[in-house]
């Protein structure tokens, strides 16, 4: 069996520090707002599987269809002997990298979650004789030191989960992306693309009503660990395209007048009715926005590669 390693970076109580943090500026501020990293508890993850297999939910099956058909041009494109990935999971879709980069020699998957790195990072390791697994426990929102490995280095970002980020935090994520990049190195980002309101709608409000158990989750998240009163059923699902913007939004729109008592941080949060909590945003994009966003943070986009469909998009950039 190849070696598997775990490094931790992040200090033990920084995950419960951050969603204190988080739950009081988002729950007092205006307009309120959580973000979309609570939802993956363990209940949060089952759901977000859940939701991948939805007829409504293209995002996932589009780009699986890319790296399925695409990751041996990625592999010869890149010439990565080190994967860099951020926020792995699972790291199930990554697998069409492994097998494709057949020079790989080190694969540093990244992410907040210690149990899902130590179970993605031995199976891989079992299943790669000789590949060298080296998993992160850190927040890849925040500046990374990653291990020394052999160059070219490939760090991906796959998912789309660039668009939960706000305009200015996306500049500053691919900013500190880029500094971990020598002349070489390339980043592969996913990103969901401008299409068809109705399309959009329905892939964040499916008939099956499961995104809207995943978005009502990250209320029972903050009860379980902060011992908050929230009754999920009180606080209706919305989803919202908002074209000025291009970027869909996810609410939590109470029902009542109520209010929610939060006995970890001493506060007591009223809701009027019709009250609404942004969850996340998830901005769409078009290639020309991908291609300026990138050159801002000092890379060069060389390589586009849709779905069939052209809904979801992977492209590869190099440092300038």
């Amino acid at each position: 069996m190849s070696p598997f390693r775990l490094t931790r970076t992040l200090p033990e109580d920084t995950t419960g520090a951050a969603l204190r943090a988080d739950v009081r500026e988002g729950l007092t501020g205006s307009p309120r707002t959580l973000p979309p990293k609570w939802f993956y508890d363990a209940r949060g993850s089952e759901l977000f599987e859940e939701i991948t297999g939805l007829p409504e939910y293209y995002p996932t099956r589009a780009e699986r269809e890319i790296l399925r058909v695409r990751a041996g041009e990625i592999a010869e494109a890149s010439g990565a002997r080190t994967l860099v990935e951020l926020g792995s999971g699972s790291s199930e879709k990554t697998r069409y990298l492994l097998d494709a980069l057949t020079g790989l020699h080190t694969y540093v998957p990244v992410d907040v979650s210690e149990s899902a790195l130590a179970l993605a990072g031995r199976a891989l390791a079992a299943e790669h004789p000789g590949l060298d697994v080296h998993g992160m426990v850190a927040d890849f929102t925040a500046p990374l030191t990653l291990p020394g490995t052999p160059g070219p280095r490939l760090v991906a970002f796959l998912g789309g989960t660039v668009g939960n980020l706000l305009p200015a935090e996306r500049a500053a994520f691919l900013a500190s992306v880029r500094a971990l990049l020598a002349p070489g190195d390339a980043l592969l980002l996913g990103t969901d693309l401008v299409k068809d309101e109705q399309v959009l709608v329905r892939a964040y409000d499916d008939a099956a009503g499961v995104t809207a158990a995943f978005n009502r989750n990250v209320l029972s998240v903050i009860n379980r660990e902060l011992g908050a009163d929230f009754d999920p059923e009180a606080f209706g699902h919305v989803a919202v395209w908002d074209a000025g913007r291009e970027w869909i939004e996810m609410r939590l729109r109470s029902r009542t007048a109520q209010t929610v008592k939060i006995p970890a941080l001493g506060l007591a949060v009223d809701f009027a009715a019709g009250e609404e909590v942004r969850t996340e945003v998830s901005a769409k994009f078009r290639q020309d926005g991908v291609r300026g966003e990138l050159a801002s943070a000092g890379l060069e986009l060389t390589r586009w590669w849709t779905d069939e469909e052209q809904r979801f998009a992977l492209s590869l950039s190099v440092a300038r």
